[in-house]
């Protein structure tokens, strides 16, 4: 079975966000109003942001695309009163929003702050239901969301290959964020196959776990610039 990982190398993004922007047209993601956004209820399940290069805010550093990691050892599965937040056995942290009875203790216990609260039905504001994916399901207010690496995806593949009578094959699976790249700064695939390209970057020497000192380990790994030796 596949343990599902993704390695980002900083050294290839450009910070220009066409992950982001494919992230939220594939998972529904809804678009905040501004008055929301004033208060902190933007959503994005990959979100850029500024690393820090030797412990310093310098201005000049890289952006950062910032996914749920996906970790092993997820503190927010452990404080989920109602196991809506779990791991699966591929390694996936899934949300089951039908359980989730949004009291945001998962979001308190993720060190990365990747989770997000739904104050609303945005959905029904400006149309948003004319470009909906109709793969993925929409989420009502009053439940927590999240990246899950487009495991919608992951079943499609499946699906896809159990049509064509062949074996399902890990490149079968890619992830939105990744597949729109323009710089091919982020590579995803099974991180327990020692010969794919997923598995060989995250033994890079320049390979570097964020916060890893808390025992998480997230199966998101960045590759740092050549000159840089650690992110923030």
């Amino acid at each position: 079975m596949a343990r599902w990982g993704m390695v980002i190398d900083l050294d290839r993004c450009t910070g220009c966000a066409a992950c982001g922007t494919a992230c939220k047209a594939e998972n529904n993601i809804p678009f905040v109003d501004p008055e929301e956004s004033a208060r902190d209820r933007t959503i994005n399940w990959m979100d850029i942001i500024p690393a820090e290069e030797h412990g310093e805010h310098n201005g000049g550093g890289p952006m950062m695309p910032r996914p749920c990691l996906q970790c092993d050892n997820p503190p927010c599965i452990k404080v989920c009163p109602v196991y809506a937040t779990y791991l699966t056995p591929e390694g996936i942290v899934a949300q089951n929003f039908g359980r989730c009875i949004g009291c945001r203790f998962c979001m308190a216990a993720c060190p990365y702050t990747v989770k997000y609260f739904n104050w609303h039905d945005y959905r029904r504001k400006d149309g948003f239901h004319l470009y909906e994916n109709p793969d993925v399901s929409t989420r009502p207010a009053g439940v927590v969301e999240k990246c899950t690496f487009c495991h919608h995806r992951l079943q499609l593949a499946r699906e896809r290959a159990r049509v064509e009578k062949r074996p399902f094959r890990a490149q079968d699976y890619v992830p939105a964020c990744a597949e729109t790249c323009p710089a091919e700064a982020i590579e995803f695939g099974d991180l327990d196959d020692h010969n794919s390209r997923v598995s060989r970057l995250k033994r890079s020497p320049r390979a570097r776990s964020l916060l890893q000192e808390l025992g998480t380990k997230p199966k998101v790994v960045y590759l740092v610039r050549e000159h840089q030796n650690e992110i923030g």
